[in-house]
């Protein structure tokens, strides 16, 4: 019996992203895309338990020495999304921005993300370039016919091989429900698989407000400001996806932050090797076996 061989990546099989992810947004059950922002946090969310990634912009900007305001560029954020895939096999929703300039910008980058192994598109209506939500006041929206064409143009483009995601950011810079439920029923008309509804309240009331008020598309929310509201009140609400958007990258800068000190402290790494993880738990995460296995069937045997 002839044994198939041919390893296409070092994660294995991988099913269709797209299908997975809009299997996970359009589940009856409460669905949850964990932040990865390269390679190696995308292995970790996936030996985690994860069965989505979200592709952060804040946190691939921070990994790469920029600050979330559109100083990435749109090639970077591609090449990022790329390895991401390679390193886990997961369905990844690729935050946008809002798509690095007007509608050719945004279907460019859609195509591309779906060329490197992007499962969706998350694309925010603000003007560009933006700056993430939790800094300052200074968060112009773009027309909402504008930001409609920006999705239509999408979606012409990528058809249903990509999950578009509208986010709204009415309630981040100030203007209300009112707004934020115009913009959904536009953003939906206007070809959008899901709606992320954003805020940066401590207290998750304005968001279950407009869960209350629209259901008619799947409802993606971050609760990186209201995190101590349970989950169960999202469930409750009919939401359809939670994304933890930055905690891995926000833990390594703590735990890097950590041992640097210490080792600058201390002068030695004696005290630290038992708190890191080990090289062995590095090669198992990465897959060395399978460079080992592969070596065995492909290379020459020595004699």
């Amino acid at each position: 019996m002839n044994q198939a061989v041919f390893i296409a990546k070092p994660i294995g099989p991988i099913e269709d992203p797209t299908k997975t992810l809009r299997d996970l947004i359009f589940s009856s059950h409460l669905s949850f895309l964990m932040e990865a922002h390269d390679g190696l946090s995308a292995a970790i969310a996936k030996q985690a338990g994860f069965k989505g990634l979200w592709a952060s912009g804040l946190s691939i900007s921070s990994a790469l020495g920029y600050r979330d305001a559109n100083e990435a560029s749109w090639t970077e954020v591609v090449d990022v999304v790329e390895r991401i895939a390679d390193a886990s096999g997961l369905p990844i929703l690729v935050d946008g921005e809002s798509g690095f300039g007007n509608f050719n910008n945004a279907r460019l980058l859609a195509m591309k993300l779906l060329q490197r192994g992007g499962a969706g598109i998350c694309l925010e209506d603000k003007a560009f370039p933006k700056r993430n939500s939790f800094v300052g006041d200074r968060h112009p929206l773009v027309d909402i016919g504008e930001f409609s064409g920006r999705l239509k143009a999408i979606k012409d483009t990528t058809g249903n091989d990509l999950v578009l995601v509208a986010r709204i950011e009415a309630l981040i810079a100030g203007y209300g429900l009112d707004e934020a439920l115009a913009r959904a029923d536009a953003y939906a008309d206007a070809g959008a698989d899901a709606i992320l509804i954003h805020s940066r309240k401590s207290d998750a009331d304005e968001i279950l407000a407009f869960t209350k008020q629209w259901q008619k598309l799947p409802i993606v929310i971050v609760p990186t400001k209201y995190y101590r509201t349970p989950v169960s009140a999202y469930r409750d609400a009919g939401i359809s996806t939670v994304i933890w958007a930055n905690h891995a990258m926000r833990a390594a800068v703590a735990g890097m932050r950590a041992v640097c000190a210490r080792i600058v402290a201390e002068e030695s790494i004696a005290g630290i090797e038992p708190e890191v993880a080990t090289l062995d738990e590095v090669f198992g995460l990465l897959r060395y076996d399978e460079l080992a296995s592969a070596e065995d069937r492909y290379l020459p045997k020595h004699r």
